[in-house]
């Protein structure tokens, strides 16, 4: 006769249980920290408008003044009354005595930006797939004020993993298209992240993070488009051991604003990202996607 396994004892069941408690409340906390910063009165669910530049000066609904590209450098003209703010100093100089003030920006980095102040609204002028785009935040739009919070999975321990960090030769240029038909972003790879879930021998291409030493991975998987965004999400990875070795904890994978609005340029996945397990586990859906104002 084959011998049955063992039930738990007490004392383990009771460790199992609270580790999980334990886990869950640290992820019910990360999770409420995200929605906060999410909800920043000029955050991206702030933005009434995605304007993009050109050569020819051109009035923007939202934002004062007459903006233009050329050369890489942006110029806005303020006309008498139009007032722009840059770290608390005033940029429209003889347009509040009459005349008109040129204000011209020094280049911006790809993926770069600066925010200027115009009353209770911020001004966003950036630069996205070799294009400037300048972007008004409004603390008071209905995206932001009518936002109630995002659903995700129940914080569950199977999905978090350890991998391996394996570094590229040198750092590979990866073109990936983008939410806004028309442009494209290339980002520089140092590495994959290998390692295995439901039995799958999986791999990620990672992408610098925003902190320094930490890594970024964008994918889809087998639950986008159901109950999860279906162009994207993206999950931020601790730097690596001394032995590559990382962590990835798909529970607190998030959505990218273009599952908010259409007034975002987020990044697509590259193709080997998308993977064809079920990542049950992060951010699902919006509750209701609206497009922009």
């Amino acid at each position: 006769m084959t011998s049955q396994p063992s039930p738990p004892t007490t004392a383990e069941t009771e460790s199992r249980w609270s580790s999980t408690a334990a886990f869950a409340a640290e992820w019910e906390q990360w999770h409420a920290a995200h929605e906060r910063r999410r909800t920043d009165p000029h955050g991206f669910l702030a933005v009434t408008h995605l304007h993009w530049l050109g050569a020819e000066p051109s009035r923007l609904e939202g934002v004062p003044g007459i903006w233009s590209v050329q050369d890489d450098a942006v110029t806005v003209v303020l006309e008498a009354g139009e007032s722009l703010l840059r770290d608390g100093r005033e940029l429209n100089g003889s347009s509040a005595k009459g005349g008109t003030t040129a204000v011209v920006f020094d280049p911006i980095a790809e993926r770069e930006g600066i925010n200027l102040t115009a009353g209770p609204a911020v001004v966003e002028l950036a630069k996205r797939g070799g294009e400037y785009i300048v972007r008004p935040r409004h603390p008071e739009n209905a995206l932001l004020n009518g936002y109630r919070g995002t659903p995700a999975y129940a914080p569950d321990p199977r999905f978090t993993v350890e991998g391996v960090y394996v570094a590229f030769e040198s750092p590979r240029p990866t073109t990936v298209g983008a939410a806004v038909e028309g442009i494209v972003h290339v980002y520089e790879a140092p590495g994959e992240i290998r390692f295995t879930l439901d039995g799958q021998d999986l791999t990620l291409t990672a992408f610098n993070g925003h902190a320094p030493g930490t890594l970024s991975v964008l994918f889809t998987d087998a639950t986008s488009g159901k109950t999860t965004y279906g162009a994207n999400r993206t999950l931020t990875v601790g730097a690596p051991d001394a032995d590559g070795r990382v962590t990835l904890d798909f529970n607190r994978a998030v959505n990218l604003p273009c599952a908010y609005t259409d007034l975002a340029t987020c990044p697509l996945p590259p193709a080997e990202n998308r993977l064809t397990v079920a990542v049950e586990a992060g951010e699902q859906n919006p509750h209701e996607r609206q497009a922009g104002q």
